[in-house]
């Protein structure tokens, strides 16, 4: 009878079968996006899982978070790199590229990407990698686009619904 004591041990923690299924799925699908990132020997690997994490566990459709967060992750890592190019980065021209992220992000009818492109802008000016800014970029944007091409294959395979609180 051990499956019935962990029945009512998950009724006593207030367990549903839909949040084991959408647990399980994440984290399935975090490990997934974890293992094909560093098998591809990705320098900042852990974004791959981390944008599986955000596409799986969001309240809007996954399909449509996943084309923000991929857009906006383009936008905002070829701004850096341009930016990184031809200036030092200081809170002046940091401050201006996340404006010119949204003027961007709106001007491409992408306005919805913006929070993806200020965020990557972020990463690649303000982080110290040791690398080149094309170079940073490119990888942000594999990284990220790994994460969300897992997300959407395992939605695509598994489905459950992703409201965990109910």
């Amino acid at each position: 009878m051990p499956a019935s004591n962990a029945a009512r041990w998950g009724q006593r923690l207030g367990l549903t079968r839909q949040a084991v299924l959408v647990s399980l799925r994440c984290a399935i699908a975090s490990m997934l996006s974890y293992l094909v990132a560093k098998g591809l020997r990705l320098p900042e690997f852990y974004w791959a899982p981390i944008s599986t994490i955000v596409i799986l566990l969001s309240t809007i459709d996954p399909l449509t978070l996943a084309w923000q967060r991929f857009a906006g992750t383009a936008i905002g890592a070829a701004l850096a790199a341009l930016i990184a190019t031809h200036f030092n980065a200081n809170w002046a021209v940091y401050g201006a590229g996340i404006f010119v992220c949204g003027i961007l992000s709106a001007a491409l009818r992408l306005s919805t990407a913006y929070r993806f492109a200020a965020i990557t802008l972020s990463i690649v000016l303000l982080v110290a990698h040791g690398r080149p800014p094309w170079t940073m970029a490119v990888h942000r944007f594999i990284e990220v686009s790994l994460g969300i091409a897992v997300a959407l294959l395992v939605t695509w395979l598994w489905r459950v619904q992703a409201d965990i609180t109910q």
